[in-house]
């Protein structure tokens, strides 16, 4: 039989450098959450089982700058419902939107659950809003599904497992308008010492645009130089003219004489 691998020491997940656990929504329900309902041997024994509402979200084990992932059982909030008890030491998480469905990649069936949770602090309805983020994962029809897994434990299926993914939500948003409005001011504080200081500023994009206005004037200005050539050689033709004309008439004085 060969020997499951363990990457989690002291209740902190140590992975060997240049690995990353960042498995999708299928891969969590299909190929972990699904063989810890049926009890069968995991890819590799990676995910702690913690139960998640017995500690607030700051103090459950693992890196908190990265994603964190535990098997845990859901505990009934009322003896003959079906809601759970989501309540921790300081807060409560508290579901919002839909829940979506993980459908497999090849057949198309759906096969889990996705719901979204928000941490609040204090107690409900009152509770403050945190960044802190959790995604639940659960299987959907476990009793039909028995006999399509392909585990030698089917019969111990065990449909109270779920698997959360925790993290803490980053408000980048917020960190960019910041660097934005900094800019912004920046930008302006240069342009008002520009104008105590006297600088002047060029636009050379208006200035081409004044060359394209102007180019109309210099081909009129082109014209009237070839109307004024024009009006030069006419000149030059009356002079000819005239002083032919002179040295008919003294050739005619002279004839007559």
């Amino acid at each position: 039989m060969e020997k499951q691998l363990n990457f989690v020491k002291n209740g902190v997940l140590r992975l060997p450098p240049g690995f990353r656990f960042h498995p999708t929504d299928e891969e969590l329900v299909v190929q972990y959450l699904r063989r810890k309902v049926f009890s069968c041997p995991l890819p590799a024994s990676i995910i702690q089982e913690v139960d998640v509402c017995k500690s607030d979200p700051w103090d459950l084990p693992g890196d908190l700058e990265q994603e964190r992932y535990f098997f845990s059982t859901r505990e009934v909030k009322y003896p003959n419902g079906n809601r759970s008890n989501r309540a921790t030491g300081s807060g409560y998480w508290k579901a919002t939107g839909v829940d979506k469905q993980i459908v497999t990649s090849k057949s198309h069936q759906v096969v889990g659950m996705k719901k979204t949770l928000v941490f609040y602090r204090g107690k409900p309805p009152n509770g403050t809003r945190t960044d802190w983020i959790m995604h639940e994962y659960r299987l959907v029809n476990v009793q039909e599904t028995v006999a399509a897994a392909a585990c030698p434990h089917q019969h111990l299926a065990q449909d109270n497992w779920v698997l959360c993914r925790i993290f803490l939500k980053r408000r980048s948003g917020k960190k960019d308008e910041e660097m934005v409005k900094s800019q912004n001011c920046k930008t302006k504080s240069g342009e008002m010492q520009g104008k105590k200081s006297g600088v002047v500023f060029y636009d050379f994009m208006a200035k081409e645009r004044t060359d394209l206005n102007l180019a109309p004037v210099s081909s009129s200005s082109g014209s009237s130089g070839i109307t004024e050539v024009t009006s030069n050689n006419d000149s030059d033709d009356h002079e000819e003219s005239s002083s032919c004309s002179s040295f008919s008439a003294s050739v005619r004085r002279k004839t007559w004489l």
